[in-house]
């Protein structure tokens, strides 16, 4: 007996191994097994399929150990593998690497992660010994500053004996401090550390459906459309606006799946959301809820992946797009929430997969939802590919935000800017805190400032690896390339020039967080970026502070345009639309009507009606004018014309072709002779190659040829004549270490 197995590497294919008699009663397809590979390695494969047609021309070696007794991938899921590495151009391989936990995938199974948490010595657990502490550190402000935060963020201050958990990371984030600064407190005696198993498998006991709120007139009818629609198509639209109730109706959905013994998989496109979301759907399924995302630890998702396996799963999943990929044994609806997010599609590293269209190929009935559809959803709905079912009022009556738009090129002109904040941003953001309410301001980029300049001569540092400006992180005092993650020294003097003054230039979330600072002292501050939210618990505790009032002033990127739901938020500030408007990517106008949008639609959600102040040099553009109007049909229809002359999404399909190599002159040819053999079958439908914008990461040079192509072309065929041309490429020396891959539907 003979198997072919999928390794985790990024090749092609299965490979075929023999079956030894001991083991040739328990493997089966889908189960693991360790195998030898090349020279000296093992790995841990997948038996794809089993069959008695032994190998010619290479001796066939064996298995070395059969790991399960019942297969941990289901047929299902092993079709979806095999679809995404069709459809995506990617190895199979790799899809095995992004498909399963690490745990899965590694010969010692796996080992639970612990993250660091810091506690109160037991010396200092008492009012008495706290007022030392205290008086020691008077003269060490840094170390001071961090243990009052602690303090605070525990709630020793008030409780010592009995103080909440606090991370280390936490604790550096909110208290501005560094590593060396908390482990002097440790030092001394103060503080100490101590591991905690990270994630744990949900147990949030009983189930109560009774906390089903009853839908309103409009959710009603919206809910009654989604059943008359499923039952017509596969997939249904549910258009509708910001705190609309959407999030109810996915509940009364997944409570009838329930009833009728079915699953349910709820894919949201950030972390952040599901902690919010969690709670939510918690309190009403209890521990019939699983939930799988990245910052959970391995060893949980381990687990999740073995529960849904066996006799007693999760009944509902919610998670990131990596939830797709998880064994259901009676998947009845997939539900995608804020289906137009481009965090549904996988950048980096292979396969570059769509989760809205894997999901799609599960063959569940699935819900898109969204105040914002992507122009794909939204053009398979207007042309009956999809359902459609849209809720066009807000719950319990609320008005949708009234937008302000404020022309900064004037304000600036008049010299009335206070850095990035109008006089009409600042005076509406004091009302609102004055009042008790709360407000958000968005800034989507992160870090202090994008760049430092010498005012002399204009030099700007860049990566040594990548064709990008430094980004200035001050709370580090470091400059950090945000491609490839390298780190460096701020310069004490220009090496063009050797002036000393340098300054920054822009703003990023850390400077907006700064100067707000400065401006309203009283306020209650928080910051939600990538910097911030780098562990688990940093996203619940700042959602849980600015939820329960003790924040009242949210910073952030897009992180926090993406369905948060804050109930005392009045006043929204977009501090600059042109970064998302002058985007140099076809899709730019749409990106930037969704993200401000969805902004805006954190505002007002509960009682009095929100305000969204919408800063740009542009405010005649039409497109600010569709925001202004919530107008999405027309957004779309000003894009349609356009988008079908030049051969773009919706009308044509895309499929970028991307070549890297450490040698830009190798890369330039390498990317000429490509686009010849392309030419050959797909003529003018090829363009490029062309640098791409940032045309250099990690030290390797980057071309890119772009490939538009009639949605009625076969598929299949168009993969076929990429592979041969790349293969026939590749027989010649010069480009062995020359990476080729593809983009299939790029964002």
């Amino acid at each position: 007996m003979f198997a072919d197995v999928i390794l985790p590497l990024p090749l092609d294919g299965t490979f075929t191994y023999s079956i030894p008699p001991q083991w040739t009663e328990t493997v089966k397809p889908g189960c693991r097994v360790l195998v030898p590979f090349g020279r000296n390695k093992q790995y841990i494969g997948i038996i794809a399929q089993l069959h008695d047609n032994k190998p010619e021309g290479y001796e066939v070696k064996d298995i070395l150990q059969s790991i399960d007794t019942q297969p941990i991938l289901l047929p299902e899921q092993y079709r979806l593998w095999q679809w995404i590495a069709d459809y995506y151009m990617s190895p199979i391989g790799e899809v095995y690497k992004a498909a399963l936990p690490a745990g899965l995938k590694a010969e010692d199974g796996y080992r639970p992660k612990t993250e660091t948490y810091i506690r109160l010595t037991t010396q200092f657990r008492s009012e008495q010994s706290l007022h030392i502490a205290l008086n020691m550190l008077k003269r060490a402000q840094k170390q001071l500053d961090c243990f009052i935060e602690f303090l605070a963020l525990s709630g020793a201050d008030v409780n010592p004996e009995n103080p909440a958990e606090v991370t280390r990371e936490e604790l550096m984030n909110a208290s501005h401090a560094t590593l060396q600064t908390v482990s002097l407190l440790i030092k001394r005696g103060m503080l100490e550390t101590y591991e905690v198993e990270v994630g744990r498998l949900n147990h949030g006991g009983e189930p109560h459906p009774e906390l089903i709120k009853k839908l309103s007139e409009a959710q009603e009818t919206a809910y009654n459309q989604i059943l008359l629609s499923m039952m017509k198509k596969q997939v249904t639209l549910l258009h509708g606006v910001t705190s609309s109730g959407k999030t109810e109706i996915y509940i009364h959905l997944i409570q009838r799946e329930i009833e009728q013994h079915r699953q349910v998989l709820y894919l949201l496109p950030e972390i952040a959301l599901t902690v919010q979301m969690m709670d939510r759907l918690r309190r009403v399924f209890g521990d019939r809820l699983g939930i799988y995302h990245s910052k959970y630890s391995d060893a949980e998702r381990v687990e999740i992946w073995q529960k849904q396996l066996s006799g007693h799963p999760y009944d509902v999943i919610l998670g990131a797009r990596s939830a797709v990929f998880l064994p259901f044994q009676n998947l009845g609806l997939i539900i995608i929430d804020e289906e137009h997010e481009t965090s549904f599609k996988q950048q980096d590293p292979m396969p570059r997969y769509h989760a809205r269209s894997a999901a799609i190929m599960l063959g569940a009935r699935v819900l898109l939802g969204t105040a914002t559809p992507s122009m794909e959803s939204y053009h398979n709905a207007m042309t009956g590919k999809y359902g459609y079912v849209q809720l066009t009022q807000r719950h319990a009556g609320i008005e949708l935000p009234e937008i302000q738009v404020v022309d900064t090129k004037d304000l600036q002109h008049r010299k009335m800017m206070s850095g990035p904040f109008s006089p009409l941003l600042l005076a509406r953001v004091r009302e609102a805190l004055e009042r008790g309410e709360q407000a958000i301001l968005f800034q989507n980029r992160r870090g202090y400032a994008p760049m430092i300049e010498c005012k002399h001569c204009g030099w700007v540092p860049h990566c040594q690896n990548c064709d990008v400006s430094l980004t200035f992180h001050r709370q580090m005092n470091q400059l950090v390339c945000h491609y490839c993650g390298a780190v460096y020294q701020v310069p004490v003097e220009c090496p063009a020039c050797g002036g000393t003054e340098l300054q920054t230039r822009g703003y990023g979330t850390e400077k907006i967080e700064a100067d707000v600072r400065d401006i309203f002292p009283e306020a209650r501050i928080s910051r939600m970026d990538l910097d911030t939210t780098r562990t688990r618990n940093a996203y619940e505790r700042l959602i849980s502070d600015f939820g329960s009032g003790r924040t009242n002033l949210l910073i952030g990127t897009q992180m926090i345009s993406k369905g948060l739901d804050f109930d005392k938020v009045s006043v929204v500030g977009i501090l600059n639309a042109d970064t998302m408007l002058n985007y140099p990517d076809f899709r730019a106008f749409e990106h930037a009507y969704m993200m401000m949008s969805q902004v805006s639609g954190r505002a007002g959600r509960k009682g009095r009606r929100g305000l969204v102040i919408l800063q740009t040099r542009q405010p005649h553009l039409p497109i600010i004018q569709y925001v202004v109007r919530g107008d999405y049909p027309a957004l779309y229809h000003s894009l349609c014309a356009e988008r079908q002359h030049f051969h773009y999404p919706p009308f044509y399909r895309l499929i970028d072709v991307y070549l890297k190599h450490r040698n830009e002159q190798l890369t330039e040819v390498a990317a000429q002779e490509l686009g010849f053999r392309l030419r050959q079958w797909f003529g003018g439908r090829v363009l490029g190659p062309d640098k791409p914008g940032i045309s250099r990461v990690k030290s390797l040079s980057i071309r890119k040829l772009v490939l538009k192509l009639e949605p009625q072309l076969n598929m299949a065929e168009v993969r076929k004549y990429l592979a041969l041309a790349q293969q026939q490429m590749l027989q010649d020396k010069r480009y062995a270490s020359l990476q080729v891959y593809y983009d299939v539907d790029p964002l």
